[in-house]
């Protein structure tokens, strides 16, 4: 620690503290305008001169580190002079039309200016006149009140690692450009608007939405995917204006990506739905509250009168909240009496579940995102990090930054392959083979970490044996990697002190996925990379509360907090705190659920926030099963897909209007409050589950989602901690047993969930389909960074559907070349069940013989050629392998057959 003194005043601070860090630690006041918290020191505008006992000269407080018995004064008429002066010169070609600024109130310039007591500047001159650039969909650049601060510049090279724009010309015509001056093409994170300290970045949404102090500010959780990144939405007139991140968060540091920075205008969207539908001679008509849910109720306790309760399933939602999807899976089992219950994880992380809870006695991220930063080597497979999970991106670029070495492998030249030290090009499906050849090297050089192995591991001696078949020659024929880079990446992974595995949807969705999952699993015990910080086995999830839709029961073989059903015991439990007779046996999956209405098992599905029209495997065969239901009631907030085959939809309130929780990737739960009031009609979904669950006989009452939080916490030991008083901060990482742990960061520190760590080993199988004469090509699928999921609501955010439009299949070159195919085309995929069209990407990033195609356009959705196969054990489907063929589309036959 070094001590010195700044306005009389001793202070302790760490050694490399500038001297504007330590007075800010010490909530000493010295003005800036380039400083920015996440940023390294630039020493650029020079406001934050002072002055320093026996230096001659004032000196920037933001580039000067402390030393040790040095005095510092912040505020003299010398001090005073210069940071006038200074500002003066900022103001003399500034234009100060603030009454129409964006940034009127919030403006630093505009409040140095007034506590320095700047009228006009005191030097006239020529004016810039740059005008305003307006061709983006969401960001206005006025050059004109830029004051080359170069925050932006450095915020999107430091931070975000894109270089968009940089300074560009010199002296009075210098100005903040892109590369020859090109329109603005980034991934429009939103990090300039955010750091921009004056009017010349502004937010197109916001555009004379309202002045600073006319907004009301709410925080809240990001509705998107698992990151959970924290929020303030800027409120007037029960209208969201703008929204900006919650600063120096552990979660995400001050950073949005584009969906949470422009995203946002889907929740006051013409097309969200007002009031209830019913559906009459094939046409939807208004309805009301009471003469929808009667017949809901009705037409429910009709078909469990005369089919049983499990001719009845139900789809929860890992869109809602933790209330919500815990309501649903007790109304279910409580009210109807099935466990045929299932959410959307399924299709994704269901896998995981299995997988890691076989492992290590728990299916979740097994370290905090923080701990990202703390890796010596990062191994990603499965994962487009910075385009699903930007903000998580962001921690993976720092470590990076930091010299932590990175391992990739995908199928496609992402982004960070581009940086990584081992990229490994895998065929999609060959997962398996490729990490049991990375570990047959690390047994077969010696590099395994013995100690750990004995100490806390079971299964080993049969494992070793089983990884002596496998060499990095037979991985490499089976994957296609070469058997160099198996060796490398495995030394490289062995030989960290703290290694980390990142791992996502092109992992778990597969046949195989509990499989891989495993593998990796056993490639952490393995090395000993388990329990630290910056170690651990971290699946990333791909929606807002997936995750806490698995915590609270949303499955068809588990009641919440992961405690089986077909246990006698903790099915006792829970009807003594429900008040009802449980079913015994596990329910069906949503795939299932999706084979049992087509062939007529399934007679109703009470649908809550989920699209499977879109997200299932097998459009056709999905399409086949709504229409075969004799009931289907859907309850959301917008006309989706699947709702157009419902017989009653329900209007329900979006995230930013009702109170909640969410539980983010790495297991911490997070308070999400209302922002604005629901459209028209349309009512949170735990108070349409409560009054149906009423006219249906059981008794739901419950005056707030606190009230709910409090009734599972009593019945979910992991959450057992948990209520509303705990949240109002960063929130807790579940397990949480009492209401005095603080929560756990990293699990499986001393030992494992189930004691030992269990080694599976798992031989690759290969998947259901693999291309042939007929279908050439293996199709794997995927999301791209401007949507979500379905698209259901990013593609009613205007930005955002404007910047990408269409989806598009990408396809190696030579391929391209081959079938006759130049960029922009349109091509038809075909796969054995159904085709699409779709316009051809032709690029490097993928290699030959593999195409990929994103799943969130209806126009050509990707699920319509996937597989519905099961994974035996998690029963999710095949999602990212099947055999397709690719034929361009003649203009002439096009015009002939549209």
């Amino acid at each position: 620690m070094i001590e010195l003194t700044i306005d009389t005043q001793s202070i302790a601070v760490e050694e490399g503290t500038t001297i504007l860090q330590a007075a800010k630690q010490h909530k000493i006041k010295i003005p800036y305008l380039c400083n920015y918290r996440l940023l390294e020191p630039f020493g650029g505008c020079r406001v934050c001169l002072v002055q320093v006992k026996d230096n001659p000269r004032l000196l920037a407080s933001c580039t000067t580190p402390v030393t040790g018995g040095m005095e510092v004064i912040t505020t003299s008429p010398e001090i005073h002079k210069a940071r006038r002066f200074v500002l003066e010169l900022l103001l003399s070609d500034h234009d100060c039309r603030c009454i129409t600024c964006e940034k009127n109130g919030a403006c630093k310039l505009q409040r140095l200016a007034y506590e320095y007591g700047i009228e006009e500047p005191r030097f006239q001159g020529e004016k810039r006149n740059y005008g305003i650039e307006r061709d983006n969909p969401f960001l206005e650049r006025d050059h004109d009140r830029c004051i080359l601060c170069g925050r932006c510049v450095r915020v999107c090279d430091q931070i975000q690692g894109i270089g968009a724009v940089d300074f560009s010309r010199r002296g009075f015509k210098a100005k903040i450009s892109t590369a020859y001056d090109q329109p603005l093409s980034c991934i429009f994170c939103g990090q300039c608007l955010y750091a921009c300290p004056t009017g010349a970045i502004s937010s197109k949404l916001a555009r004379f939405g309202g002045r600073v102090w006319e907004l009301d500010g709410v925080a809240s959780v990001c509705p998107f995917c698992g990151c959970g990144c924290n929020m303030t939405f800027h409120v007037k007139d029960n209208r969201i204006v703008k929204v900006s991140p919650v600063p120096d968060t552990s979660v995400n540091q001050s950073s949005l990506c584009v969906k949470g920075s422009f995203g946002y205008d889907f929740i006051s969207h013409p097309d969200r739905l007002k009031k209830p539908l019913i559906k009459e001679n094939g046409e939807f008509r208004e309805a009301t509250w009471n003469e929808a849910l009667d017949l809901v109720a009705s037409r429910l306790r009709e078909t469990k009168q005369q089919h049983g309760p499990d001719s009845i399933g139900g789809l929860s939602s890992a869109k809602c909240t933790n209330e919500e999807n815990y309501l649903f899976q007790k109304f279910m089992r409580a009210v109807i009496g099935t466990n045929n219950v299932d959410h959307c994880a399924r299709l994704c992380h269901a896998s995981t579940v299995a997988g890691l809870a076989a492992a290590f006695g728990s299916g979740a991220m097994t370290n905090s995102i923080a701990d990202i930063e703390q890796a010596d080597v990062l191994f990603i497979t499965g994962s487009n990090t910075t385009e699903a999970h930007p903000i998580i991106g962001l921690r993976v670029l720092s470590a990076l930054k930091r010299g932590a070495k990175l391992i990739v492998a995908d199928p496609r030249r992402i982004r960070l392959a581009h940086k990584a030290t081992v990229w490994l090009q895998q065929k999609p499906g060959s997962d398996v083979a490729l990490i049991n050849g990375i570990m047959a090297v690390i047994l077969r050089e010696g590099l395994e970490n013995k100690e750990f192995i004995q100490s806390r591991t079971e299964g080993f001696e049969q494992f070793a044996k089983i990884m002596a078949e496998y060499s990095p020659e037979m991985a490499s024929e089976i994957s296609g990697v070469p058997a160099d880079k198996i060796v490398e990446a495995a030394r490289l992974y062995a030989a960290a002190n703290r290694a980390n595995i990142l791992y996502s949807m092109g992992i778990t969705q597969h046949v195989a996925g509990t499989a891989i999952v495993k593998s990796l699993a056993n490639l952490a015990m393995l090395t000993g990379h388990m329990g630290r910080e910056g170690c651990g086995v971290n699946p990333l999830r791909g929606q807002n509360n997936v995750q806490g839709a698995c915590d609270l029961g949303a499955l068809p073989n588990v009641y919440p907090g992961y405690q089986k059903v077909a246990d006698e015991g903790l099915r006792r439990k829970f009807e003594q705190g429900w008040g009802v007779t449980l079913p015994e046996q596990p329910g069906l999956t949503v795939v299932e659920m999706m084979k049992a209405a087509e062939a007529g098992q399934i007679k109703a599905l009470y649908i809550m926030g989920e699209n499977p029209f879109l997200s299932d495997p097998d459009q056709n065969h999905v399409k086949k099963s709504l229409e075969n239901l004799d009931f289907l009631v859907v309850q959301d907030i917008f006309l989706s897909e699947t709702a157009q085959f419902a017989d009653v939809v329900l209007p329900a309130g979006s995230f930013a209007e009702s109170d909640g929780t969410f539980t983010n990737t790495e297991r911490r739960i997070q308070r999400l409050r209302k922002v604005v009031d629901a459209p028209g009609e349309a009512r949170p979904d735990w108070q349409i589950l409560s009054d149906l669950a009423r006219r249906l006989g059981y008794q739901m009452s419950y005056n707030s989602p606190a009230e709910v939080m409090d009734e599972l916490a009593g019945l979910t030991p992991i959450y057992g901690g948990i209520n509303y008083g705990r949240l109002n901060g960063e929130g807790l990482q579940w397990p949480c047993p009492d209401s005095s742990h603080p929560g756990t960061p990293i699990l499986h520190r001393e030992k494992f969930s189930r004691g030992l760590g269990k080694f599976s080993p798992e031989h690759f199988a290969p998947p259901p389909e693999w291309p042939d004469a007929e279908y050439p090509f293996i199709l794997t699928t995927g999301r791209y960074l401007f949507h979500f999921h379905t698209g259901t609501m990013t593609r009613r955010a205007k930005g955002l559907h404007q910047v990408c439009p269409e989806g598009r299949l990408q396809l190696n070159p030579e391929d391209a070349q081959q079938l006759g195919v130049a960029d922009g085309d349109e091509v038809t995929v075909r796969s054995r069940r159904g085709q699409i069209q779709i316009r051809a990407e032709v690029t490097e990033n993928i290699g030959r013989g593999v195409v990929f195609a994103p799943f969130h356009f209806k126009e050509s959705p990707a699920n319509a050629l996937t597989i519905a196969e099961l994974d035996p054990i998690a029963k999710i489907p095949e999602l990212k392998v099947c055999a397709v063929a690719v034929e361009k589309i003649c203009v002439e036959s096009a015009n002939a057959n549209p």
